[in-house]
This record gives structure tokens, C-alpha cells and sequence, in this order.
């Protein structure tokens, strides 16, 4: 076993990564797989370019999903002779392929078709647990393929695109500032913030697909910060996890005293995201917020309940 000391810095990424457009289609896909996937990435016919055989499909994966999938797609399959699973989708299906795989020891293929989560690339999943959203860090969700390929931004709707977008924006700006980056690590998230801000300030697209991939290399061996232990709280109310950071990675940088502060906010303010507001009690969900440690440790600032609220408080007044 390799040991890592502290004064040492390590970078873990899946065996190999494919990126291009049109990748997929030049990619051989093993026989004896299961798909994990949602109705929607189903319904678009995209599993017809993979030209797989003897594969079955799980579609149920909805945004948010909660750990119990998990036991379900097991119990289903459970006399099925698959030897791949292949994760296909936004992030959400993405995490409980992962997941399922590290459950079951399969071999894992993963293949994003929006270009915000960068899960395809980390050891993290994110699932709900007892109707809170809670992640999950483990070298064995790590896949042994990810395939990133920008033709699944084609014919994609702006919400798709601007949530993604400032998703995988939040996760590098978030993740630059973290205490456990390392230069490398902020190699990639300045690198993945520019390509992710040209492509969106300029109507880029394609850019998101590799911006999405730096950025989940970045993060993916730093961390995410306040913004994202926010935001937490709002998706448990069910606002999408890119509209909910909108606002919170912006609180937080400001907070935080973020080099992309600026740059941040004014690609919020051209996507036009639509204003959130928190129905919880602010102190029971600064309480919850508090306790997001693997998020809030590695802030480069300490923050206290009564911060928490004050933000809180600035997102439901529309002062973000």
C-alpha cells in the first residue's frame, strides 16, 4: 500500500479517460452489460449509438436520488450475468452507477451527457439519506472508463446547459480556494473557470464538455466548499443543485473573499437564474449546514452559526 504523508501531495483519476467528440462511437463497448441510466437520456435514442449487446437497462435514476436506489437496482438485477455497468447521464445517474458498481465490484463505465457534475472523474457520489442529500468519498467509486464527448450538448436545453454550466463553475472556484488544493489542483480549476466562462460568455458550448472535465479533476482532488454546503439545504427543498448554487457559491465567495467573486457573479447574472428562497427555518438549517464537515473543514475560512443564517438570510432577501 502506497502511503501519502502530509507534507506530500497526491492526484487519483480514473484509469483512463476518453474525451472528444464523437468518442463513443469509436469506443468498443463490452457485451453483458447493465445500463444505469434516466427515462430522458433513454427516451433520446443515445443507447442506440453505443451498438451494445446483451445488455439490460435500469431507467428509473431521478435528480436527487436517494441511497434506497441502490438495494432496488441490486435486488433487479440480481440474477442477471452482467459484467459492466455502464453510467450514462447527468450526475445523478452517474453516482448511483458508481455506486452500484463499488456495491457489486463491476467494472465501471462512465459517460456524462451534461457537463456539470464532473462525477464521471471523481470518488464521490452524492445520494440522499433519509431525505438529505449526503456524499459519499471512496477510491472504489472510482470509474475505469470515463468517456467525456461533447455531441450530448447537441440539441440541449438552455436550463440543461446553464445549470450544468455553473455547477462545474462553482465546483473549480470552490475548489481553488480550498484549504487541501494543491498547485496542481489549482492548475486545473483556474484552467477549467476560464474555458467554462469563455464558453458560456461567449455561447461556446462545446467548451463546457472539457471545462466540466478539468473541473472534476480539480475538485476531485481538492474539495467543493461553503457554496456547496449551502446549497444542500435548498436542493432538500427540491431546487435543482446548479440553480441552488447560483446563489450560495456566490454568498460564499463573497464570504470567503474569492479571487472569482466578480467573475462569478456576472455569469450568474447573464444566465438569469430565477430567485430562491428557503422555507426551512434559517437557524434549524444553519444547524444542518453546520455539520457538513467534509465541506465546511476544508473552508479557507472558519464560519460560525450565526454566518450561516446572515447567508442564508441574504439569498431569501435577494441580496446575493
Amino acid at each position: 500500500m502506497l502511503l501519502i504523508s502530509k507534507c506530500m501531495n497526491s492526484i487519483k483519476q480514473p484509469n483512463f479517460i476518453i474525451f472528444g467528440k464523437n468518442s463513443i462511437d469509436e469506443f468498443n463497448f463490452p457485451t453483458n452489460c447493465l445500463v444505469i441510466t434516466s427515462k430522458g437520456a433513454k427516451s433520446r435514442g443515445w443507447l442506440d449509438r453505443f451498438k451494445l449487446k446483451n445488455y439490460d437497462v435500469f431507467d428509473k435514476v431521478e435528480p436527487n436520488p436517494s441511497i434506497e436506489i441502490i438495494d432496488e437496482i441490486i435486488s433487479d438485477f440480481r440474477d442477471s450475468n452482467f459484467s459492466h455497468i455502464i453510467g450514462l447521464g447527468g450526475g445523478s445517474s452517474l453516482d448511483v452507477a458508481k455506486f452500484v458498481a463499488l456495491k457489486l465490484k463491476k467494472f465501471t463505465i462512465l459517460i456524462p451527457t451534461t457537463f456539470g457534475s464532473g462525477s464521471e472523474v471523481t470518488r464521490i457520489s452524492v445520494l440522499k439519506v433519509n431525505g438529505k442529500k449526503q456524499s459519499f468519498h471512496d477510491d472504489g467509486l472510482f470509474a475505469d472508463v470515463a468517456i467525456i464527448d461533447s455531441q450530448f450538448l447537441e440539441n440541449s436545453s438552455q436550463d440543461i446547459i446553464k445549470n450544468s454550466a455553473i455547477d462545474a463553475l462553482a465546483q473549480c472556484s470552490e475548489a481553488y480556494d480550498s484549504k487541501i488544493s494543491n498547485n496542481f489542483t489549482k492548475f486545473l480549476c483556474k484552467k477549467a473557470f476560464d474555458v467554462l466562462e469563455n464558453g458560456i460568455m461567449n455561447e461556446k458550448y462545446e467548451d463546457l464538455a472539457i471545462g466540466s472535465l478539468y473541473s472534476g479533476l480539480g475538485f476531485g482532488n481538492s474539495s467543493t466548499t461553503l457554496g456547496h454546503a449551502l446549497s444542500y439545504v435548498f436542493s432538500n427543498e427540491g431546487i435543482s443543485h446548479g440553480h441552488a448554487l447560483a446563489f450560495t457559491t456566490t454568498v460564499a465567495h463573497k464570504f470567503n473573499n474569492s479571487i472569482f467573486y466578480d467573475r462569478f457573479y456576472k455569469i450568474v447574472k447573464k444566465l438569469n437564474f430565477k430567485e430562491i428562497f428557503l422555507k426551512q427555518d434559517l437557524a434549524e438549517a444553519a444547524e444542518l449546514v453546520l455539520s457538513d464537515r467534509k465541506h465546511l473543514d476544508n473552508n479557507p475560512r472558519q464560519i460560525s452559526k450565526n454566518d450561516i443564517v446572515f447567508l442564508l438570510k441574504k439569498i431569501n432577501d435577494g441580496n446575493s
